[in-house]
């Protein structure tokens, strides 16, 4: 009963975190998709890390360099690699131009790596973001057929 009680603090701990966390993308949706993000990575970082190892090719050293280090929360990491990605740019040089514009957002930080609002890229960034954002909640419906009529 006490270790249940543990875990739950925990949780919602980690539920009140995560709802103070603003990314400041300039969009609500967004937010909202890289909120789940993060709420579902705190969940399993360990299944997060190798879910980004394997889609990024970024070494789990690294990703835990970019949380503990330079205090990263989880979707900003996927973020960060995200952009990484669209723009072409290297993922320090993307952490680089979070450590000094962070407080201004990951809309501005988008824009400082060529990604605008309402660009190709940047609703390719939406997309993605809800895509991983709506992972893990409800039931999957893979696997299931339709009946014919």
């Amino acid at each position: 009963m006490e270790k249940l009680l543990i875990v739950l603090c925990l949780l919602f701990s980690s539920v009140i975190s995560n709802a103070q966390i603003s990314f400041n993308t300039g969009n609500s949706e967004m937010d909202a998709d890289l909120s789940n993000i993060n709420l579902n990575a705190k969940l399993d970082f360990g299944a997060f890390k190798t879910n980004l190892n394997l889609t990024y090719n970024i070494s789990e050293k690294k990703i835990d360099y970019l949380s503990i280090s330079v205090k990263m929360e989880p979707a900003e990491i996927y973020l960060a690699l995200e952009l990484t990605k669209l723009s072409g740019k290297s993922i320090d040089d993307v952490v680089e131009i979070y450590k000094v514009h962070k407080e201004k957002g990951w809309g501005y930080i988008a824009k400082q790596i060529g990604i605008k609002p309402g660009s190709p890229e940047f609703h390719k960034l939406k997309e993605n973001a809800k895509n991983k954002g709506s992972k893990g909640k409800g039931k999957s419906n893979q696997g299931k057929t339709k009946k014919k009529t």
